[in-house]
């Protein structure tokens, strides 16, 4: 606070004021205290323990949402972990907002976490910059990305190519995908590039396959289904970003009287406990997300420690080869 009021050009006191009373401080005040506060990367210590020296015992986690149930088993096992070692874990959700993850980043920060668990590594470089600045410790999680960052995951882009392998192999080359939406989401823009990667060394046309890109719920994966079942020639498969969509789709399919996979075959992404219980059971890549949780919580508390790590952790993924896939229809194939 000190080092703001100085940049400023002003008292401590007028600091406080413009952080929790702005509307007592002059505008022309305000906006200089501000853009110290900004270029500072200050953020008020609430717990008042902001001494690098200290330790809170607290670490932060930012999620996208707490609709999505892939995060609920791994973060669970992240809490766990971290239990384990005397540590609290405070958790947020950004709502896939890049603005309100940064806002909950600098609050968590503020109130002397520790270290912060993120997921993937879509977001602004102002957030980065932050965290550099502040020397927060960090891990990245859902992903493998490159660079200095440290990452707990899988590589999403192979995993998806690895499944629509499989879908080629069953003779499928009327090939169409229901993305999650790829706007400031690595995952699953990465799912969709492994699975246009898999079309592209098959010798077919990757960029002319149908996409449908569509949030995270059972209604929109339905809509998507039908959307793209209006397409001729109709799709033999389709592959989905994630498990939620492809139930759906799956739930829609069979409203249309659409057989599964005599008529379409239908694919997934996480393997969700509904996965196995979907009639017919879902295909789809299998991610071990409590694996990842707790490796994620191990490397963040080594990081907070001040101790030499691993930097990339890779998590891996196995294909569940289940009923909602089968060989291309004799009417397709023919």
């Amino acid at each position: 606070m000190s080092d703001v009021a100085r940049a400023a050009g002003v008292s401590t006191a007028t600091v406080s004021r413009c952080l929790n009373e702005p509307a007592l401080v002059v505008q022309a005040t305000r906006e200089r205290v501000l853009r110290a506060v900004e270029e500072l990367g200050y953020t008020p210590d609430f717990s008042g323990r902001a001494l690098a020296s200290r330790r809170t015992n607290t670490v932060g986690a930012v999620i996208p949402t707490m609709e999505n149930a892939i995060f609920a088993r791994g973060i669970q096992a992240f809490q766990e972990a971290l239990s384990n070692s005397g540590v609290t874990l405070l958790v947020a959700s950004s709502g896939y907002d890049p603005e309100q993850e940064a806002r909950q980043v600098q609050a968590l920060i503020g109130r002397g976490a520790d270290g912060l668990l993120l997921i993937g590594a879509a977001r602004p470089a102002s957030t980065y910059d932050l965290l550099k600045r502040r020397g927060m410790p960090y891990v990245l999680a859902w992903n493998l990305g490159s660079g200095d960052d440290p990452f707990v995951g899988f590589d999403n882009a192979e995993a998806a190519a690895r499944m629509t392998r499989e879908v080629l192999a069953m003779g499928h080359r009327d090939i169409a995908m229901i993305a999650g939406v790829t706007a400031m989401n690595d995952r699953a823009a990465d799912r969709l590039r492994g699975v246009r990667k898999a079309l592209g060394e098959a010798g077919l046309d990757a960029d002319a396959m149908p996409v449908v890109e569509a949030p995270y719920s059972f209604e929109d994966g339905s809509r998507a289904f039908e959307a793209l079942m209006q397409r001729h020639p109709r799709p033999s498969a389709v592959i989905c970003g994630n498990d939620v969509l492809a139930v759906g789709a799956i739930k829609r399919a069979k409203s249309m009287g659409l057989a599964i996979p005599d008529d379409v075959s239908i694919t997934g992404f996480d393997d969700i406990d509904i996965a196995s219980f979907v009639t017919p059971a879902l295909t789809t890549v299998h991610v071990p997300h409590r694996r990842m949780g707790s490796a994620a919580a191990q490397l963040l508390l080594q990081l907070i420690a001040g101790e030499r790590a691993r930097r990339r952790v890779e998590i891996g993924v196995e294909l569940r080869m289940r009923g909602s896939l089968g060989p291309v229809p004799e009417t397709a194939a023919g």
